[in-house]
C-alpha cells in the first residue's frame, strides 16, 4: 500500500491539486449526458437495436427532450451503441415469361396524399434450415403500411400474391380507384391473378418495366429494411419459426411502432391516424 504522500511525487501531481481532485464534482454537462444516455439507450432497445441516431433524435423530441442529431451521435459513438444491421440486399425478381404485362402508371410517384389510392406489391425468398419460405407483401404507400402479406411454401399465385391481396381488402376494402403496382413477375401476370384485380372494378395494375427495380423501389426498401434489421440477425431451423418471425416484425414493430423518414419520423399507424384526423378536419 503506498501513500497519498509518494503517490502523488511518482505522478508529479501536488497533494493539494490531488484533494481538489476529489472533492471535484462533475460538471452540469456530464451530468445532463449521463441522463441522455439513459434515454438512448431506452429507445435503442426498444427499437430492437435498430435505430441510428436519426429515428432516436426523433423518438427523444416526442418524449419533449429536444437535443441535436450530432450531439447523440457523439454520445451514442462513446458507448459503442450503434444499429445493428447484416448485409446487403440484392435484388431477386424474376419476370422471364411470355404473358402480357401492365403499363407502367406509377411511374415512380412514390408520394401519396391519400390513404388506399397506390398499393404496392411484391415477393421476396426467406432462408430456413428446412428450405426456402417465400414472403408475399401488400403496401399502401400514403401511409407505408404492410397492409396484406403471405408465407408460403411454394411461389404458386394461389400461394403468394392471392392471400396476400385479400388480406388486403379485408384490413383496407377498396372503395375507390386504386391502382396495384408490382414487378413483372409471373404470379402478378397470369391470368388468374389479374381476373382477381378485374373482379374489383376500382382496381387498376400497373407494373414496373422490365428489368428495373426502381420503379417499385418502396417494396424493394421494405424487403431490405426487414431483411437487414430482422431476418438476417435471426436463424430459423423450421419455416414456422420464419413464419412466427415475419409476423412479429411487420404487425408488432413495423405497421404499429417503426419510425419512417418518409412519415416524419411517425409510425405507419401513427401517420394514418393523422390523416383521417386531417380528413375529418377539412
Amino acid at each position: 500500500m503506498f501513500s497519498i504522500e509518494m503517490m502523488c511525487k511518482v505522478l508529479g501531481v501536488s497533494r493539494s491539486g490531488f484533494y481538489s481532485w476529489l472533492k471535484r464534482k462533475p460538471s452540469k454537462r456530464a451530468l445532463e449526458n449521463e441522463e441522455l444516455m439513459v434515454q438512448i439507450r431506452s429507445v435503442h432497445k426498444k427499437s430492437k437495436e435498430t435505430y441510428g441516431s436519426p429515428r432516436i433524435c426523433e423518438e427523444l423530441k416526442k418524449e419533449y427532450i429536444h437535443v441535436s442529431r450530432q450531439r447523440v451521435a457523439r454520445l451514442m459513438k462513446k458507448a459503442n451503441i450503434h444499429s445493428k444491421t447484416k448485409r446487403r440486399f440484392k435484388c431477386t425478381t424474376e419476370s422471364k415469361h411470355q404473358l402480357q404485362v401492365a403499363p407502367n402508371l406509377l411511374n415512380r410517384e412514390f408520394k401519396v396524399d391519400e390513404l388506399g389510392k397506390v398499393w404496392v406489391s411484391d415477393i421476396t425468398y426467406i432462408h430456413t434450415s428446412a428450405s426456402w419460405l417465400y414472403l408475399t407483401v401488400i403496401i399502401d404507400l400514403c401511409d407505408r403500411k404492410v397492409v396484406g402479406w403471405s408465407t408460403s411454401s411454394t411461389l404458386k399465385t394461389i400461394d403468394t400474391v392471392v392471400p396476400a391481396w385479400k388480406m388486403a381488402v379485408a384490413n383496407r376494402p377498396v372503395n375507390d380507384d386504386l391502382i396495384f403496382h408490382s414487378d413483372r413477375g409471373i404470379q402478378y401476370a397470369c391470368t388468374e391473378f389479374k381476373e382477381l384485380l378485374a373482379s374489383n372494378p376500382f382496381v387498376t395494375q400497373s407494373m414496373s418495366r422490365k428489368g428495373d427495380c426502381w420503379d417499385n423501389a418502396v417494396a424493394e426498401s421494405f424487403f431490405k429494411t426487414l431483411k437487414t434489421e430482422w431476418i438476417y440477425r435471426n436463424k430459423y431451423a423450421t419455416k414456422k419459426q420464419a413464419r412466427v418471425s415475419v409476423f412479429e416484425y411487420i404487425e408488432t414493430w413495423y405497421n404499429t411502432q417503426r419510425t419512417h423518414s418518409a412519415l416524419n419520423y411517425l409510425s405507419p399507424v401513427e401517420f394514418a391516424e393523422l390523416i383521417n384526423k386531417q380528413k375529418l378536419a377539412a
